[in-house]
């Protein structure tokens, strides 16, 4: 029960909400329950352009939708920082047919986030903010009954935590308790040592992940190609695979949250690779 609690909290206030691309470049939304000033996701809009390009110009990469160029929700120039990146949300714009689902473009959503830095903060910030996630990390809390859902637990969920404590050189654990397990003032600072290579955008994309697997060291497993997008989607899931075995599951309903999470997580660590400078990535590539 408590756990329903937990998650249902963290639905209601996410630690951050990232903003979706609206139709224009003006304007925002209301204020989201947390507080924060949220841009009002669009849903759809008839497509208005023929032709998708990118161009280099002095501040990076940008889009060209037929001779206009993309802007964000703040009327910022739409400039990423990378030639990958910008072919990967060009390939977005160019695979919407005839309406624009603004929903499903999860690169231009965080190249957005990135560029407007809605919530207005600062490296330092976002590394805190993603580090604090171990405190609640889905798999460091486990239950004790039924036996079943426990096992299967350890068994799927302590070669990670292993994973994680070999390559980082940190103590993690797990705990049954509603406190959840004892995280050492050690083991975070490694972790923010670690996030700290990152850059400002990879960083984005990073905090996005986390919040879609509910787990900073599933999200570090992804994204040190530890674990693959599935296994990682079907780990942050594992109690509600859990109960869908036992119970069955609602008719397509949960086969489409499935996707859906597929779809972010995936997108989210495919930022991250974008946006992360080259001897960035090539050090992480020789430490595997």
């Amino acid at each position: 029960m408590w756990r329903g609690c937990r998650r249902l909290l963290w639905v209601r206030c996410p630690p951050a909400r990232l903003h979706r691309p609206p139709p224009a470049a003006d304007g925002g939304g209301p204020a989201g329950p947390c507080g924060r000033r949220a841009y009002a996701p669009p849903g759809e809009r008839k497509r208005f352009y023929q032709n998708v390009s990118i161009s280099q110009g002095e501040g990076g990469f940008e889009i060209n939708l037929d001779h206009r160029k993309l802007k964000t929700p703040q009327a910022k120039l739409f400039t990423v920082p990378s030639e990958a990146l910008a072919i990967a949300v060009a390939t977005e714009w160019d695979s919407q047919k005839d309406t624009i689902k603004f929903y499903t473009m999860h690169l231009t959503t965080l190249c957005n986030t990135a560029l407007d830095n809605p919530t207005q903060r600062n490296k330092t910030q976002l590394i805190r903010a993603a580090v604090k996630f171990l405190e609640t990390d889905t798999i460091c809390y486990r239950v004790d009954e039924p036996p079943a859902l426990a096992e299967l637990q350890k068994n799927e969920w302590d070669p990670v935590v292993a994973w994680a404590e070999e390559r980082y050189n940190v103590t993690i654990g797990s705990s049954t308790s509603i406190l959840g397990p004892n995280i050492p003032a050690s083991t975070k600072e490694t972790f923010i040592s670690h996030l700290a290579s990152y850059n400002m955008w990879a960083l984005q994309g990073i905090e996005f992940v986390i919040t879609q697997l509910k787990s900073l060291i599933l999200s570090m497993g992804l994204i040190d190609r530890h674990i693959t997008v599935e296994k990682a989607v079907l780990l942050s899931r594992l109690e509600e695979e859990y109960q869908i075995r036992r119970w069955g599951n609602v008719e397509w309903a949960h086969d489409y949250d499935l996707c859906e999470l597929r779809a972010r997580t995936a997108a989210g660590t495919l930022f991250v690779h974008l946006c992360s400078e080259s001897s960035t990535v090539k050090h992480k590539l020789l430490q595997d």
